[in-house]
């Protein structure tokens, strides 16, 4: 078994704003008309600041957008610019605990750098809070039905919207990169009864990208939750932590990292030792701001940032030099 740990140290930075994002973005909803299983019973959606934290617990400390009460899902689509598309589309997945969605940080911000990779960004507006029914402490089930249906939708559209129907993915960050995982390895099964023809296509993202993931580990076990598996077919999978995180310990991260490399699957992890929560992909003051430079080489390498004229994405140009300690066993 290959156990492969990565430190990017970069000598040059560059931030991505929001704003660079297209304005006027396509806004589609997920569900034809309710969504399944929906109680309604959570209010009005609602926009609201997040508390300001410390850097103990967070990376980005200051207030940022957050999106509650939702009850129906929608699509957020921003488009990269016509000369640098690669035909990729991500489906981004903000996190929250099932409770929120950090839909600036982790939305709106990571829709600007997918762009900036010649990617179109699609912001999924899944469910939350968690309804009464679903646990407190373990994975809401209404998002991965949100989850399952927008890959399907968004696969439905891809003529229509000028995408590669094999080049969809998923990003996800705390929760919502859960929700990622959790969507590339339930494509077997939808969880939900299907309702129109656009539930005949296929739920299965072609790639899945999550940083400080929670639930992914058992509490109790050097194992993946049980609500986790790991079929064949399963796309491959990069992985982002930080090793001083006490929100998401980074267990979480190398014991699916290991369960995926058993299972075969084509898979990367990366652990900034000193970084802790929610750093998204901004450019913060600490080597974890690197890891988006790492991610677009791992698309790169993967093949879904070549552009129509058969080339690389020219994006992202950093200068950085990669150190690279491998076990072997």
């Amino acid at each position: 078994m290959r156990f492969a740990l990565t430190v990017s140290l970069v000598v040059g930075m560059c931030g991505v704003d929001a704003a660079a994002a297209a304005q006027e973005p396509l806004v589609v909803t997920v569900w034809p008309g309710e969504a399944p299983e929906e109680p309604g019973t959570v209010g009005a959606e609602k926009t609201r600041p997040s508390p300001k934290s410390s850097r103990k617990y967070v990376e980005v400390t200051e207030s940022t957008t957050l999106v509650t009460n939702v009850t129906r899902p929608t699509l957020t689509i921003y488009r990269p610019p016509k000369d640098q598309d690669t035909g990729t589309a991500v489906l981004i997945c903000p996190g929250g605990g099932y409770w929120d969605l950090y839909w600036q940080l982790e939305g709106e911000e990571v829709a600007a750098w997918l762009n900036s990779i010649g990617v179109t960004g699609i912001i999924l507006k899944y469910r939350v809070p968690r309804r009464p029914d679903e646990v407190k402490g373990e994975p809401a089930r209404r998002p991965l039905q949100d989850a399952q249906r927008a890959v399907s939708l968004v696969r439905s559209k891809a003529g229509e919207w000028g995408l590669q129907p094999q080049q969809i993915g998923m990003i996800g960050f705390s929760a919502g990169g859960h929700l990622a995982i959790a969507t590339a390895t339930s494509f077997e099964k939808r969880t939900y009864a299907p309702v129109d023809d656009v539930d005949k296509i296929s739920c299965r993202p072609d790639f899945a990208i999550a940083a400080y993931s929670g639930y992914l580990k058992a509490k109790d076990k050097d194992e993946i939750a049980s609500g986790l598996r790991i079929p064949a077919g399963t796309p491959p999978i990069f992985l982002v932590h930080g090793g001083a995180d006490i929100i998401s310990p980074p267990e979480h991260s190398v014991t699916m990292f290991l369960a995926l490399q058993k299972a075969g699957v084509p898979t990367e992890l990366h652990i900034y030792a000193t970084a802790t929560h929610d750093f998204g992909v901004r450019p913060v003051n600490h080597p974890c701001a690197a890891w988006t430079q790492a991610c677009a080489n791992w698309l790169r390498y993967q093949g879904f940032l070549k552009t129509p004229g058969g080339g690389n994405s020219n994006s992202e140009v950093r200068n950085s030099k990669q150190i690279q300690n491998s076990k072997h066993e």
